[in-house]
């Protein structure tokens, strides 16, 4: 009987060490098929770690190391990736502007992480103060003497105002890739020039459209200025007028809703054509259409009578 009892305890440990064995081996095939990678995770404040995974997608290594998403956040590589040995999960905000650069050579398209990782670059945001200067208006008043040898005579000289403008600018890369207004407030007027011209020796050069005022006329004294059909007068070139007529010098003239399209008005002792309209044509302004910026430049600011022709 002792004998078979020996026997019988030797059966059971060659039981149980095979068993230890085949748990061994087990174990060691599993650690074989789910190799640990290293992995770095940079997250979107900057922290960088590191992190040893058997996990296949970006999606499992975040989710093994209790990191969750916010709505405004997402991976670079994406969620549904698969993650290799060395590689980093990125973690951004969605308005990042994805870029990517690659380098072409002989071989074929060649790049790195790193490469990729620059261009994801944050986009930040500064508020920014500037002084501007608000240029001033030359404003010519015409004079009743009739003696040719009088000449032109400053009255006021201009000066330019100041405002302070607040903006809010965006950079990415170091980059301004967007700038807004957020306020502007007037830290000094402008003071307008005044230049006093002789009223019947107002001339306009050879081939200018401009018309010649005289000392005639008689009516309300409207501030008189003058466009021309470019973008900087018109924030368009095609010429046209609101009426749908073409705009055309000695003719058309720009003038509140209160006139009526095709009334005519005397300015000064020129008659004129109510054509067109304007967003700062308001009250007792009126718009001279001119060929060119000069000669909208040359006009200036003029204070006219007009009156309405029955």
């Amino acid at each position: 009987m002792k004998r078979e009892e020996k026997a019988s305890v030797s059966i059971m440990k060659i039981i149980c060490v095979t068993i230890i064995l085949i748990l061994i081996s087990g174990i060691g095939v599993m650690a074989v098929n789910n190799e640990l990678k290293d992995v770095k995770i940079i997250l979107q404040n900057g922290y960088e770690m590191s992190v040893l995974t058997g996990k296949t997608t970006v999606s499992e290594v975040l989710e093994e190391n209790n990191i969750i998403l916010e709505e405004n956040e997402k991976t670079i590589p994406d969620l549904n990736e698969e993650i290799s040995a060395g590689q980093s999960i990125k973690i951004t905000d969605k308005s990042y502007n994805e870029v990517q650069i690659a380098k072409i050579s002989e071989e074929g398209v060649v790049t790195s992480l790193d490469d990729l990782l620059e261009n994801y670059a944050p986009i930040t945001e500064k508020i920014v103060v500037e002084q501007v200067v608000i240029p001033y208006e030359t404003i010519t008043k015409n004079t009743t003497e009739s003696n040719g040898n009088t000449t032109n005579k400053v009255l006021q000289q201009g000066k330019d105002g100041l405002k302070e403008v607040t903006y809010k600018v965006r950079y990415q890369n170091n980059v301004e890739i967007e700038k807004t207004v957020i306020s502007e407030v007037v830290k000094q007027e402008p003071v307008n020039k005044i230049v006093q011209v002789q009223k019947k020796v107002q001339t306009t050069s050879r081939g200018s459209t401009l018309p010649r005022t005289t000392s005639g006329g008689s009516g309300t004294t409207y501030k008189i200025t003058a466009y021309c059909p470019c973008s900087k007068c018109c924030g368009k070139t095609t010429g046209r007028t609101a009426s749908g007529t073409k705009a055309t010098a000695g003719r058309t003239v720009a003038a509140s809703s209160k006139f009526a399209f095709g009334t005519k008005l005397n300015i000064s002792g020129h008659i004129y054509t109510v054509e067109d309209r304007g967003g700062a044509i308001n009250g007792n302004k009126i718009d001279i259409f001119v060929n060119s910026h000069a000669e909208a430049l040359q006009w200036g600011v003029r204070y006219l009578p007009v009156s309405v022709v029955q």
